[in-house]
């Protein structure tokens, strides 16, 4: 079968499941595993001289892993591909954990910031509701495009090689790509190729995004606020998700005690964001997931 014919069983998967927490509450998860392994070489790689280089050859051993881990595991067929492809495209668990800060909002602000802090890296003890929301929408919108489209896509082009490497990379961005002391140089190799393979994928989940709410018009004033952001590709679903829900994203937050001023994307937009914005935004995000599946059952039967 084609990779577009594997993914569409795949995504109906996840969306039905999620992830179950019978099953890894007893497994660790493949997500976790990774950790690990990128933990391993961030202990054994990460001091000394020369760690740019040291960091090459952890992002090496990451893509030879998720190469030959992702051929190894082909050979069982296509509903082992199906089954992997399901368990690391996260569309139901990001929906439910965006939608757990609306739920969380409306019971009272502590609760909403509780809920918040699971899914954001930014400080939230002092964020008012509508920052809380804000939060909540931006992380929805950017790991739609890495924890579903991005995944999703390099499966279509590589099949499960291609989705473990992606899969592995974007673990290592996550963990060790920070512009900081310990980070600068060696999650220097992991944070570029994290961003050369979601080039693409951001850039669709944008248009996926746009399209579902009919703002595709609005494309040169999204393509203008998604170069504002600070990653060169986390702006594009922000700022399409900015223009759907006609609000302000982005802006001025907290990290580690340290207020840092981020320019507004949709400058113009409310910034009175509450639970229902947040509800909004789950509806959008499920009817791009909808397009997304409509154009690979396309693909599927054109190729």
């Amino acid at each position: 079968m084609s990779t577009a014919a594997l993914l569409i069983p795949a995504l109906i998967l996840d969306a039905a499941l999620g992830e179950p927490k019978w099953l890894w509450s007893r497994l660790p998860h493949p997500a976790v595993l990774m950790g690990r392994l990128v933990q391993a070489l961030d202990d054994g790689l990460n001091d000394g001289d020369g760690r740019r280089g040291k960091g090459i050859v952890a992002v090496a051993v990451l893509v030879l892993t998720g190469l030959l881990l992702g051929w190894l595991l082909s050979w069982f067929g296509d509903l082992v591909s199906v089954l992997v492809a399901a368990i690391l495209i996260a569309q139901r668990s990001l929906v439910d954990h965006v939608r757990a800060v609306a739920e969380g909002l409306g019971k009272g602000l502590a609760e909403g910031r509780a809920a918040v802090a699971q899914i954001v890296s930014r400080d939230t003890g002092q964020m008012a509701g509508p920052q809380v929301a804000r939060a909540a929408i931006e992380s929805g919108a950017e790991n739609f495009s890495d924890g579903v489209i991005a995944p999703a896509f390099w499966f279509l082009i590589g099949g499960l090689p291609g989705l473990l490497i992606y899969k592995l990379i974007n673990t290592a961005d996550s963990m060790i790509g920070y512009r900081t002391e310990a980070y600068e140089e060696f999650g220097w190799a992991a944070a570029r190729l994290d961003d050369v393979l979601n080039l693409v994928p951001a850039r669709l989940s944008a248009v996926l995004l746009a399209l579902v709410t009919t703002r595709a018009g609005d494309w040169g004033d999204i393509s203008a606020d998604a170069r504002k952001h600070r990653s060169p590709n986390a702006g594009w679903p922000e700022a399409a998700m900015a223009r759907a829900l006609g609000v302000s994203l982005a802006g001025p937050r907290s990290y580690d005690g340290e207020m840092r001023e981020f320019p507004w994307v949709n400058a113009a937009g409310s910034k009175s964001l509450s639970a229902h914005t947040i509800l909004r935004a789950t509806g959008i995000l499920w009817r791009a997931w909808g397009l997304w599946l409509v154009l690979l059952v396309a693909l599927a039967v054109l190729f």
